[in-house]
């Protein structure tokens, strides 16, 4: 069957036996680093994906994503979220009435940040509902004096659904035997699971027990707004607040959480940069190992010019075996890389729960987040390809510049 003789030449060195097995190595170092900087690029920046879509979905689907608050307590908050409703970008809003206290229960104490809410709108601009292990937020009803907390909160303090909790405020009491803290006893209704981060640290109650505990009269602290596009925020509760200006400010999740959206983004661009570079180290052993065989081969090369070979077929020759190493390496590291990435979130699982490791303690979520995105395999397969491609040119061209007869008069 016919073949290209460049091609044929091509894959027959890379075939053949060299004299110089350092040779061989440089070429199989070349090939392995490449498989493992593409597979290595392709998980951790699917990791990376991973924490950038938990962070959307878990963090920013519970903390509001824009605010606007008042001051004073908003009586006809209704006829305010009916206006803020009218903003093309605002999918969803809700009232609330934010307070600061101390949950004490079977001797124990922790810091909470509570939010009364009403749950028929709060469902709506959270993702609480769907992340309930116990009861629902529906079960928070004004009078009754119930509280919903997140599951890591609930193992901390001893709890169960049915138990009595104390919320202590940070406001002081006068009464005959002195100034006593502000406390309410709370039953607790329902139990969420999102992250350790807001499981820790947010519990919801009735806003009209809010408002009760405060001492205000009935209405809302401000209203909290679900986005269509979260990065259009800081415009959108500008725009909120100028509804009325003199009595509304606006705030949103680049303030508050910002900081941690920037840092994922920050070491998913350096992760990833220094990780290409393995590629690139990858590719001038490509480089080593074609000049070295340039070098091995040159009384074949002088030979094949003296049959009339021209310097054309002999550069199509070793970028052909050059490029062999990079289609393989970049190959082999796609298929390893798409593997891992598709499987590594549940092998950290097992490995986490067999040896009882507790890996991931020190992150917002208790599991190791992947998504693969194919258009990220396509630029770092396309770039591999590219990096083998133009490593393979000075080899290749310096091995078309040989003179036969130099080269043979020494032979």
């Amino acid at each position: 069957m016919f073949r290209p003789l460049a091609l044929f030449l091509g894959l027959r060195y890379t075939r053949a036996e060299r004299s110089n097995r350092f040779i061989s190595l440089i070429s199989l170092i070349s090939m392995v680093g490449l498989t493992l900087g593409v597979a290595v690029l392709i998980t951790v920046l699917s990791v990376m994906n991973g924490f950038d879509r938990e962070l959307k979905t878990r963090i920013l689907g519970m903390v509001p994503q824009a605010t606007v608050t008042s001051a004073e307590i908003i009586p006809d908050w209704k006829n305010l979220a009916n206006e803020i409703k009218k903003d093309p970008e605002v999918h969803a809003v809700a009232p609330f009435i934010e307070l600061q206290g101390m949950l004490t229960s079977n001797g124990q104490v922790a810091g909470i940040m509570v939010t009364g809410v009403e749950p028929e709108y709060e469902k709506n601009v959270s993702i609480i509902n769907e992340h309930m292990v116990e009861g629902s937020i529906d079960t928070l009803k004004d009078g009754d004096f119930s509280i919903v907390l997140g599951e890591s909160m609930v193992e901390a303090l001893g709890l169960q659904v049915g138990d009595k909790v104390t919320l202590v405020l940070p406001e002081a009491s006068p009464s005959p035997a002195g100034v006593i803290p502000r406390f309410k006893r709370f039953t607790l209704t329902g139990v969420f699971n999102i992250s350790r981060e807001v499981d820790n640290l947010v519990a919801f109650i009735p806003m009209g027990d809010a408002a009760t505990l405060l001492r205000l009269p009935e209405g809302a602290q401000g209203i909290r707004m679900k986005l269509d596009n979260i990065f259009l925020a800081p415009q959108v509760a500008q725009r909120a607040a100028k509804i009325n200006p003199q009595q509304l400010f606006p705030n949103d999740w680049t303030r508050t959480h910002g900081n941690l959206f920037g840092a994922i983004q920050m070491e998913k661009a350096m992760v990833g940069l220094l990780l290409f570079l393995i590629i690139i180290v990858a590719a001038f052993n490509i480089v080593s190992s074609l000049v070295m065989l340039v070098t091995d081969k040159k009384a074949d090369i002088a030979i094949l010019k003296t049959f009339g070979a021209s310097p054309k077929l002999i550069t199509q020759v070793f970028m052909v075996q050059g490029l062999v190493i990079g289609v393989i390496g970049t190959v082999a590291g796609t298929i390893l890389g798409v593997i891992l990435a598709l499987t590594i979130g549940d092998l950290l699982g097992w490995v986490n729960q067999a040896f009882n490791l507790h890996l991931f303690d020190a992150y917002f979520i208790n599991y190791l987040p992947t998504e693969l995105r194919w258009l990220d395999v396509l630029i770092i397969t396309s770039t591999s390809f590219l990096l083998s491609f133009l490593a393979t040119i000075y080899p290749a061209r310096r091995a078309a510049n040989i003179q036969p007869a130099q080269t043979l008069r020494y032979e």
